[in-house]
């Protein structure tokens, strides 16, 4: 099993004849993933890597049913693609561009709200269910399927995580990247949510940053309720200087925020097993599911 997407998820690209576009849509079509076709106002009719293009998202899931959608337009033009898919139906849209101005996505969040559409990203990596379905830009090389669900806002140590994971002959049911910014999509609590209704996740990596509140609302929530599977954080940004953004938009603490350490005091505290650092993810993954 797996969470959002599987096997079955057929996936659509608005801004596939892009260059981006263009270049993840062949990857995750050599990977193996099920995408049916793209989006580009104007070009509606045409093909492109042999799959059809329409001029509206109402268009191409008319024509394919398709129930996924990768955003890959430009920053200035996402909110307004996002908003589309969510008009036509689209149950997962994942977004990974960057620096979508936040009085957009508010725009973007307020639409979100009451329908049945889940929003991965922006600033995302993407969602991965390996060996079934890639909606994103991460690397796969590395990626086994497993039992181990990964959920995080850095794409960088999602990958070294992952690998590390891999090596371990521990696979992943499926990697989450909620995204970077200020204002995004789903977050730790609805990803935890999901894998603990997944029979095949057995346990949970968090990985979280300075910034934002996403650590603190998922301490909360584990610390309402039993989960019933191990969860291991790691926390970046634990030297990080106080009031300096660490490239993500998301990672600015100021105005009381909590600081990484009041973050992993939050996660421990609601019997979260916290890393100490990078290397120390997966032997914690290890020691939890073994009982070490």
């Amino acid at each position: 099993m797996s969470i959002l997407v599987d096997e079955n998820t057929k996936v659509i690209v608005q801004g596939m004849t892009g260059r981006s576009g263009t270049f993840y849509t062949d990857l995750a079509i050599r990977y193996g993933a099920s995408y049916v076709g793209g989006v580009r106002p104007g070009k509606g009719g045409t093909t492109h890597l042999g799959l059809p293009v329409f001029d509206s998202c109402a268009d191409a899931v008319k024509a394919t049913s398709a129930n996924a959608s990768l955003v890959m337009v430009p920053a200035h033009r996402a909110a307004d693609a996002i908003l589309e898919a969510i008009e036509a139906g689209i149950g997962v849209i994942v977004c990974v561009t960057e620096r979508v101005p936040q009085h957009d996505m508010t725009r973007v969040k307020a639409a979100l709200s009451g329908s049945d559409s889940i929003l991965i990203g922006p600033n995302s990596q993407g969602i991965l269910t390996p060996g079934k379905c890639k909606i994103g830009v991460m690397p796969t090389r590395d990626a086994q399927a497993g039992s181990v669900g990964i959920a995080s806002r850095s794409a960088s140590l999602t990958s070294e995580i992952l690998a590390q994971a891999s090596a371990a002959n521990l696979g992943q049911s499926t990697t989450v990247g909620i995204g970077g910014d200020a204002i995004h999509g789903i977050g730790f609590v609805e990803c935890l949510k999901l894998f603990r209704e997944d029979a095949e996740t057995k346990a949970v990596v968090l990985i979280g940053e300075i910034g934002g509140s996403e650590e603190e609302a998922a301490a909360a929530y584990l610390a309402s309720e039993p989960f019933g599977k191990p969860v291991i954080a790691l926390i970046a940004g634990i030297h990080a200087p106080k009031e300096r953004r660490m490239g993500h938009a998301g990672t600015l603490a100021v105005l009381g925020a909590t600081s990484a350490n009041e973050k992993i005091a939050a996660l421990r505290a609601a019997g979260v097993i916290v890393a100490a650092n990078a290397d120390d993810v997966v032997p914690k993954v290890v020691d939890a599911l073994t009982g070490g």
